[in-house]
């Protein structure tokens, strides 16, 4: 009796459609995430309107005239002129203007120099030490500088007493203070950027005959090049609009001693000083003109920024 075996072939792969491709995962979350989609677009129009309208309102506001803003603050200017701002400018918006660029130059130029270094060396060399150091800097960023007002301010004017250049209402101490104080946010982020660069470069530039620091300046600090500009961005608008500061440090020590207020502090005064005769046009011109440059710096770096944060993560 014979029997047959049925012989079973073996199950061959489905062939794909010509020109198909598998649908990646961040497209299969897309497709299943319209309400998602629909909110996060909703409250970042939101979030636009609330940022904007603000900003144009106070631009309108510097071409209007007191009786237009007194009388509805949300008319259209009625007359284009730029008197306010030429008003505001004499008023003591320049020299504010002045003192904000002298600190911010060379703030910026110490903070960028001293946090680049000190967050390299943390991030890429192992020695004893090297992690409580790191944790330092952490916890100066977690610090409130409201708490150390008070002892800064001693601190500062006994500084003063050896040297009139470090003291109070001077530059070189506000610069001192504003490094001091962007110095723990700027090697916290630095550290983790100068982590993900790849180590074969380093080596390589070090078996060509490098020094340590020529290899720092010349190979690494090109390859951290989004990073920097991204923590820079962020230094110059904190310290372009601090206020606290140097409301606390820039205080004239005796009569007659010039007045170094930045700007935002000297916006204040404005508005102080005028009493009973505002000038508000002015005021807005004021603000508009301390605006423009911080708007201005991360227009222009905006893609910087954005692939600085972006690019550790990515990599």
């Amino acid at each position: 009796m014979s029997t047959s075996i049925q012989k079973t072939a073996p199950a061959q792969p489905v062939e794909r459609r010509r020109g198909s491709r598998p649908a990646s995962r961040s497209e299969r979350f897309a497709d299943g995430g319209g309400v998602l989609n629909v909110f996060s677009h909703g409250f970042l129009a939101l979030w636009a309107v609330m940022i904007v309208f603000p900003l144009l309102w106070v631009v309108l506001g510097a071409f209007k005239t007191d009786a237009q803003i007194n009388g509805s603050a949300w008319s259209w200017p009625s007359h284009w002129s730029f008197d306010a701002f030429g008003r505001a400018w004499t008023k003591g918006i320049g020299g504010f203007f002045a003192n904000t660029l002298i600190v911010l130059a060379g703030s910026l130029t110490l903070t960028m120099l001293l946090g680049s270094m000190a967050a390299y060396v943390l991030a890429r060399y192992e020695f004893r030490g090297n992690r409580l150091i790191y944790f330092f800097f952490v916890a100066g960023a977690m610090f409130p500088v409201y708490l150390a007002l008070v002892p800064l301010f001693f601190m500062v004017k006994n500084l003063g007493e050896i040297s009139p250049l470090l003291g109070l209402n001077s530059y070189l101490g506000l610069i001192l203070v504003y490094v001091a104080y962007s110095l723990p946010f700027t090697v916290f982020f630095l550290h983790s950027f100068f982590r993900t660069l790849p180590t074969a470069v380093h080596e390589a530039a070090m078996l060509d005959g490098c020094s340590h620091t020529r290899a720092f300046f010349q190979v690494m600090v090109p390859l951290a090049k989004p990073g920097l500009i991204s923590v820079g961005i962020f230094n110059v608008l904190g310290q372009w609009n601090q206020y606290i500061l140097p409301v606390t440090l820039m205080q004239p020590t005796s009569a007659g001693e010039a007045d170094h207020s930045m700007l935002a502090q000297g916006l204040v005064n404005l508005a102080l000083q005028s009493g009973y005769a505002s000038d508000a046009p002015s005021l807005f011109a004021g603000m508009t003109i301390a605006m423009l440059p911080v708007l201005v710096v991360y227009l222009s770096f905006q893609r910087q920024v954005q692939s600085g944060l972006t690019s550790a993560t990515l990599k």
